[in-house]
Formats: structure tokens, C-alpha cells, sequence
């Protein structure tokens, strides 16, 4: 069985898979690039208590995998991860300056139900294996 969250109002299950890439999908995502963008995604899920189950940043696209809570809408939590992200790294990497936008416009993002939590995560692990 799942852990679920317990607050004062509600017991709750709440998961998402993520995905979402840089603009032009450019492989860009490696070395110290990927090293501090992992960090602010910690970061964020924690002042957010989002929970990672998984993370994996691919040169051309992230995949993270998180619990949440029902007070914290879908695109919010998109909106927080990338806009972050977005604004942390073009201050650090000026090189990514020249882009116009750091992330694309859209993103993929499903509720966890119909595969189990343990699937998606070993989907995420192995990306690095094919």
C-alpha cells in the first residue's frame, strides 16, 4: 500500500509524472548545468513539501516524478518548478542568456492511477539504459 499524507482536513495520495524540456529540445542539460539544476528542483520541492519519488534529467528533457498536495494545482507546481529553474540558471549560466527562454512553453504532466508509483519510477530509472 501507497503512504499516503495526512493534513488537519484531509488524508490524501496525490502523485505526477513530469516532463518537460528546454527550448528548441536542446541537449544542454549535462555536467554543471544538470548538477545545479537538480539542486533547484530539490530546493523548490522542498519549500514546497512536494515529495521526489524520482527524478532523471536527460540532456533534452526532464522527468520527475512527485507527491503533492491538493492545495497545490497541477500547472502551479509547473509554474514554480520551471519559472525557478528558469530564472536561477540564466542569472548563474550566461551563456543561456542568449536563448529567448530557457524551458518551452509546454510540458507533459499525468496523475498517477492506472500503472502503479513503482512502474513509473523504474520507467524514469532506467532512461539512462537504453
Amino acid at each position: 500500500m501507497e503512504n499516503y499524507t495526512a493534513s488537519n482536513t484531509a488524508i490524501y495520495l496525490i502523485q505526477y509524472h513530469i516532463i518537460w524540456t528546454p527550448k528548441y529540445k536542446r541537449c544542454m542539460l549535462v555536467d554543471e548545468l544538470k548538477n545545479r539544476l537538480q539542486q533547484i528542483i530539490e530546493e523548490v520541492c522542498y519549500e514546497n513539501a512536494f515529495i521526489i519519488k524520482a527524478l532523471e534529467i536527460m540532456p533534452d528533457h526532464i522527468h520527475l516524478f512527485i507527491g503533492a498536495s491538493p492545495k497545490m494545482a497541477p500547472y502551479k507546481i509547473v509554474k514554480a518548478l520551471k519559472g525557478r529553474t528558469s530564472h536561477i540558471l540564466r542569472e548563474e549560466f550566461k551563456e543561456l542568456l542568449k536563448m529567448p527562454t530557457l524551458w518551452s512553453g509546454s510540458y507533459f504532466i499525468s496523475t498517477i492511477g492506472n500503472v502503479s508509483a513503482k512502474t513509473i519510477q523504474q520507467y524514469i530509472e532506467k532512461q539512462w539504459k537504453k
